[in-house]
């Protein structure tokens, strides 16, 4: 057994529709690759801070995706925390003179990609749903679309990010139960 499935498998009975969830988005299928299913789980962990999903996630996606994927998906999830902070602001103030200024934020990685921009792309988008910042979502989802993956591309990468988003919090849980009876043991 992995260590993914066993942290899989770990997750407590109330998050079941989490752990059933979290197999079928990480099998293999169309419309996603090996590498953009697993770059976009293995982002979007990072971007939850569970330190304990995302090397489980690493972990399982030594032995089956690319090392570009995982490379290229550790730069995406930085990238995207950074940019999702400013473009939310932007967009939430929607006051004109902070949209005229220059971010002045390096991004130059999103155009030097270990593996394909595209999928590059992808991890943004899915890092970008969980962070919940509409700009970033907006413009990586268009060009997601243009380098070549379709809606169904883009569905599959958010109920992804949904998912990794679901067991962090499920994993939380537990530790959180755990933690307790250990205090009042």
């Amino acid at each position: 057994m992995d260590a993914l499935e066993a942290l899989r498998t770990s997750l407590p009975e109330a998050a079941k529709d989490i752990r059933l969830n979290l197999a079928s988005v990480l099998a293999d299928g169309a419309p996603l690759d090996v590498d953009q299913r697993l770059g976009c789980a293995y982002a979007v962990a990072l971007a939850t801070g569970s330190v304990e999903l995302a090397a489980a996630l690493r972990a399982h996606a030594q032995s089956k995706a690319s090392p570009a994927a995982l490379e290229d998906a550790t730069a995406a999830a930085a990238l995207a925390a950074m940019n999702n902070v400013y473009y939310r602001f932007r967009h939430r103030v929607g006051i004109e003179s902070y949209a005229q200024r220059t971010p002045r934020l390096r991004m130059n990685r999103l155009a030097q990609t270990a593996g394909s921009r595209t999928s590059m792309e992808l991890y943004v988008l899915a890092v970008s749903a969980y962070n919940d910042c509409e700009t970033c979502v907006q413009a990586h989802e268009r060009l997601v679309r243009e380098g070549g993956l379709g809606e169904d591309a883009v569905h599959e990468a958010v109920r992804i990010a949904a998912v990794v988003a679901g067991a962090a919090t499920a994993l939380a849980a537990a530790r959180a139960e755990r933690e307790a009876a250990a205090l009042q043991g």
